[in-house]
């Protein structure tokens, strides 16, 4: 069968969406991968699945698979992309849209100038939450990677980040630390990996290694998590410009028990389709 599908990106990071609302398909992991390819397929960071909701109180059910086949919790540049693909191929005439994760309910606003902001919700500092093998919750951990010493905060924007403080993103570690630090033991279901230079207390550049899927240009939940570890360790102010490789996002925390507002753009790329 043919399944029509809409490449997007976020500031880089990169997605097929799929519409299986009005669509019927069932794709395995081995298709995702298949797909993911960038030289046998498609090409993209993740793949978009838009379902029916399970909850009647929500507008739509929202899948995330990475390249690698694997299912996962959250994707913040994808849920800005998500709520473009559902407004503009007409799935809501709401420009204010909730939508359910496999962590968590989400709101998504596409502002006047067609960006998206998007209420990311409570960060998560428990460390079996996130989950993180640690005694209780603190601003910064001490990790030992391969007998290196790293200090790290550990944060859950419905999927779990170890953000690490660097004095210039250009010549940090990124593809060598990041996949030891993403495998390691003391985050069992692995993690995506963040590297902060802080600008000012107003700006940060960012670096993401994400989790089953190596280093991308912008990571909307990592760009979360490292306002909110930053804010933990006192350098940042409640509301953060971020600099990714892939353009800037615009980031607000206001503390304990408040979300994690994150806007930026969502940009579609072309139509297409695909046999399944």
């Amino acid at each position: 069968m043919l399944l029509r599908f809409t490449k997007m990106h976020g500031l880089g990071n990169d997605f097929a969406v799929i519409d299986l609302v009005t669509q019927h398909a069932h794709i395995s992991a081995d298709q995702v991968r298949r797909l993911a390819d960038r030289n046998f397929g498609i090409g993209f960071d993740q793949m978009l699945i838009v379902e029916p909701p399970q909850n009647p109180d929500v507008d739509f059910r929202y899948r995330i698979f990475n390249a690698d086949g694997s299912e996962v919790e959250q994707c913040g540049n994808g849920a800005r992309c998500f709520a473009r693909f559902v407004y503009d191929k007409k799935l809501t005439p709401k420009n204010r849209i909730r939508v359910e994760t496999s962590s968590g309910d989400i709101e998504l606003q596409i502002t006047s100038n067609k960006d998206v902001s998007v209420n990311m919700g409570v960060p998560v500092l428990e460390p079996a939450r996130i989950p993180f093998e640690a005694p209780s919750p603190a601003p910064t951990y001490a990790l030992d990677v391969d007998g290196q010493p790293l200090t790290i905060g550990a944060v859950s924007m419905g999927n779990p980040h170890a953000v690490m403080l660097v004095e210039d993103v250009d010549s940090a570690q990124v593809l060598e630390l990041g996949p030891r630090v993403e495998h390691h033991p003391q985050f069992p279901q692995r993690c995506n990996v963040g590297f902060l230079q802080v600008v000012s207390r107003k700006e940060i550049r960012l670096r993401v290694f994400e989790r089953g899927v190596g280093e991308t240009l912008a990571c909307g939940t990592g760009a979360c998590a490292a306002l909110v570890a930053g804010r933990l360790r006192g350098l940042l102010d409640e509301e953060v410009t971020a600099q990714l490789r892939g353009g800037t996002l615009k980031l607000q925390w206001k503390g304990d028990n408040h979300p994690v507002i994150m806007t930026g753009p969502a940009t579609r790329v072309y139509e297409g389709q695909i046999r399944i």
